[in-house]
């Protein structure tokens, strides 16, 4: 075996995202695209020489050809070992335990999350270190940085190696260990939760369905629901992982995911319903008749983690991003708990998660999580619902129900504008920065804005700096409207609208959050021009 060295040149647009580098499928099977961004990542760390990595991914088409890519590139690099998932599938918590667990130098996880795959749909890559959470951005900036000064790249002219079996193999001088993609991940839920009284629960005559949107939980959620755990055969549904997710969208929201809400809002809908996305780390979660917002499941899982052995002891403290609502906030109030308020991104949490500060994070998009790995957990929620479910005895609009009357109700809702042309998203954030040193006082449709600015996050652990997160517009009442461009798009850019509404009154807790939220509407298009910027006469999607 030789070590090729391949002349190259940069290639524009590999700047990393939120959650590592994701472009359509088709541009990452371009001539050096991969290549170019697996050796930037190399030169971003200073070298990769004698570490150990993990590596896998969601099973997305062109997952299995980019991972013998990046073996052979870890090779030339003269890395000592790579810790690989069998056939090349590891959920992103999974992978985020392993690295953890295995004590390797950090993981490289193939995965556009909850994005389209397929060949016309998306792919993408990033690099996690060895806390097991996505790089911070003073390492994604010296990847960025290296992709503009590329001129070759180093890979070993080798076969594939064999990821089908687990076992061990040699590419070169580096050892690839081939591993169960699930049993890691499942033998340490096993260790956070009473899976006694789940079990307990199921025996019971508890339903549940769990879809897996064909994506990578499917085995995660088999393992642990129905064999671990009991759940009848057929519990978990679309669990067989394809390389374009059935054709679908693997997004756990009521639009993507509209077959579970049809049953889970029908007259025999089981007891508790939930989905997952691409790589595993977001979730849904709804009861019979009832769906729950990912902020509202955040702060309830909050105010009932003691119910779950790892967490018995109390916890830390409390994380939300900035757009997600402020449910969580009056749950850290009540329990005395620190509540951070992060960027959008979840390598935000990870300096609060490794020094200690809190315990359960989470964001609007469906992603929640704890200190047990560094990554958004979509099986984990599952499980901790499941978890309170079994030691409260009560169905999850019960619960609700009393949450909101001890903690009042955060009505929410996003509005997302996909595909916009990014010259009129960039021109519209650009004109509002600069009115909106103008707009406290005045009124939009009506309501007063009583506050507006642009979010900045100062990390309380390493004192850093993240600018430029998001414009934020107070309203009478307690309610709130918040802009911001999303960094997971892969065409155009996609404009998000948080809107969020505290309402208190016991008699007011069970309306529907779209009227419920119609005067926030109204106001955000009076703040924004959205609808006429763009020419569109009502978002995308809505969750």
């Amino acid at each position: 075996m030789s070590i090729e060295t391949v002349a190259t040149q940069p290639i524009p647009g590999q700047k990393p995202g939120t959650s590592g580098l994701r472009k359509q499928t088709r541009v990452f099977m371009g001539p050096h695209f991969l290549e170019n961004y697996v050796q930037a990542i190399w030169t971003g760390l200073g070298g990769a020489a004698g570490t150990t990595l993990v590596l896998g991914g969601d099973g997305r088409y062109f997952n299995d050809r980019a991972a013998q890519v990046v073996l052979r590139m870890a090779a030339a690099e003269g890395v000592s070992k790579v810790i690989v998932g069998q056939d090349a599938i590891l959920s992103t918590p999974a992978a985020s335990h392993l690295i953890r667990s295995r004590g390797a130098d950090g993981g490289i996880i193939l995965s556009a999350s909850h994005n389209p795959g397929g060949h016309d749909g998306d792919f993408g890559l990033k690099y996690n270190g060895a806390n097991g959470g996505p790089a911070p951005e003073s390492v994604t900036e010296k990847i960025f940085a290296a992709t503009k000064t590329i001129t070759e790249y180093r890979i070993l002219a080798a076969i594939d190696v064999d990821l089908s079996t687990p076992g061990t193999h040699r590419m070169g001088d580096m050892e690839v260990e081939v591993v169960d993609p699930v049993a890691d991940y499942a033998d340490l839920m096993e260790t956070l939760f009473d899976f006694d009284a789940i079990r307990a629960l199921f025996a019971g005559g508890f339903t549940i369905c769990f879809d897996a949107m064909h994506a990578v939980t499917g085995p995660y959620a088999k393992a642990i629901f129905e064999d671990r755990l009991g759940a009848p055969a057929g519990s978990v549904v679309n669990g067989t992982p394809s390389p374009d997710f059935g054709g679908g969208h693997p997004d756990p929201n009521p639009i993507w995911a509209k077959d579970l809400v049809d049953r889970m809002m029908g007259p025999d809908a089981p007891d508790f319903g939930a989905a997952s996305d691409g790589d595993g780390d977001r979730n849904m979660i709804m009861g019979r008749g009832i769906y729950v917002t990912p902020s509202d499941s955040l702060a309830a899982l909050a105010a009932n983690a003691t119910l779950a052995p790892a967490y018995a002891g109390g916890l830390k403290g409390l994380a939300r991003s900035m757009p997600t609502s402020g449910a969580v906030d009056r749950v850290a109030e009540a329990l005395g708990l620190d509540c951070y308020e992060t960027p959008t991104g979840w390598k935000f949490f990870g300096n609060l998660l490794d020094a200690g500060k809190i315990t359960l994070c989470g964001e609007e998009s469906a992603g929640t999580s704890s200190d047990h790995v560094r990554e958004k957990d979509g099986v984990w929620a599952v499980l901790l619902w499941l978890n309170i479910l079994a030691q409260k005895k009560q169905p999850v609009a019960e619960l609700m129900a009393e949450h909101w009357a001890k903690f009042g109700r955060n009505y929410y809702t996003r509005h997302d504008y996909e595909a916009v042309d990014t010259g009129i998203a960039d021109t519209m954030v650009a004109e509002m920065r600069v009115r909106m040193r103008d707009m406290p006082g005045r009124k939009a449709a009506g309501l007063r804005i009583e506050s507006a600015d642009e979010f900045a996050y100062h990390d309380p652990v390493d004192g850093s700096v993240a600018e430029k997160q998001g414009l934020r517009f107070g309203l009478e009442g307690g309610g709130r409207v918040v802009v911001r461009l999303s960094g997971t798009g892969t065409v155009g850019a996609t404009v998000r609208v948080y809107l969020e509404r505290l309402e208190t009154d016991p008699g007011k807790l069970h309306e529907d959050p779209q009227e419920a939220l119609a005067p926030i509407v109204a106001a955000a298009e009076a703040i924004t021009g959205l609808k006429q910027r763009t020419g569109r006469t009502a978002p995308d999607v809505i969750t």
